[in-house]
């Protein structure tokens, strides 16, 4: 069974040529990825023992980012020291991330296809932003995610919520206002903190944070217990699980 739905990867992989622009298409998620940043950074040196000082927490280890789109987050990765593979659905932004990395000399191995299909092996950390409301059985990716994960592994999951704020703020305003481009959400595939757990734990694995990310007054996109709009989950495998 395939996750990667056709329409889908064909919407992001006509937004690739755009992807680096911080003013363009994909201006939220320039937006959104220096927090995401800093809460896998912590969710890191707290899961490995690493001191924040550390610039390259992730040297030795390897890390795949699913869903990877033109390299937001593996790029830093690799900064961070990690062997970073990239996988995504759309091959425009696989070929768009190669060309990217290449102009930062980074050695990133991007791959476009189906995760599942590609022979990867399994992973120190596995990150996966924004996806799991865009594939066709969320249940079969996840269970795909957490055979990625090696044993004593990290998983950084990022997703919109299912909310009637979400509804209002992340579809309908976003998206007549131009805040992201037309038909990137459908918010009945949005997933709620409890569902998306009780996937994780049908997959052998367990959350041990999750946090809500909301846009304040004054300081932009900021963490915080509200989950009505967007949450980030830190998930290794279960008790007995993975070994």
């Amino acid at each position: 069974m395939t996750s990667i739905v056709a329409s889908e990867a064909e919407h992001f992989g006509s937004l690739a040529a755009d992807w680096w622009d911080p003013r363009g298409s994909s201006a939220m998620l320039h937006r959104l990825n220096p927090v995401r940043l800093g809460y896998i950074r912590e969710a890191i040196d707290h899961h490995w023992g690493i001191d924040d000082a550390e610039r390259r927490p992730l040297a030795g280890r390897s890390a795949l980012d699913v869903g990877c789109g033109a390299g937001l987050l593996a790029e830093p990765l690799a900064r961070m020291g990690a062997r970073v593979t990239g996988v995504d659905a759309a091959p425009e932004n696989i070929a768009a991330a190669k060309d990217h990395a290449a102009g930062q000399q980074l050695a990133i191995d991007y791959r476009a296809g189906e995760l599942d299909a590609l022979g990867l092996g399994r992973f120190d950390l596995v990150t996966c932003m924004e996806v799991i409301e865009h594939v066709a059985d969320p249940g079969a990716f996840v269970a795909a995610l957490a055979a990625h994960l090696a044993p004593g592994g990290l998983m950084i999951v990022s997703t919109p919520n299912r909310s009637a704020a979400s509804k209002l703020l992340l579809v309908e305003a976003a998206e007549r206002l131009g805040r992201v481009p037309r038909g990137t959400h459908d918010w009945s595939k949005f997933v709620t903190p409890d569902e998306l757990g009780a996937l994780l734990a049908d997959a052998g694995l367990a959350v041990v944070d999750c946090r809500g990310l909301m846009p304040m007054p004054g300081r932009g996109l900021v963490l915080g217990e509200n989950k009505a709009l967007n949450y980030l989950m830190t998930i290794t495998h279960a008790a007995g699980q993975g070994e």
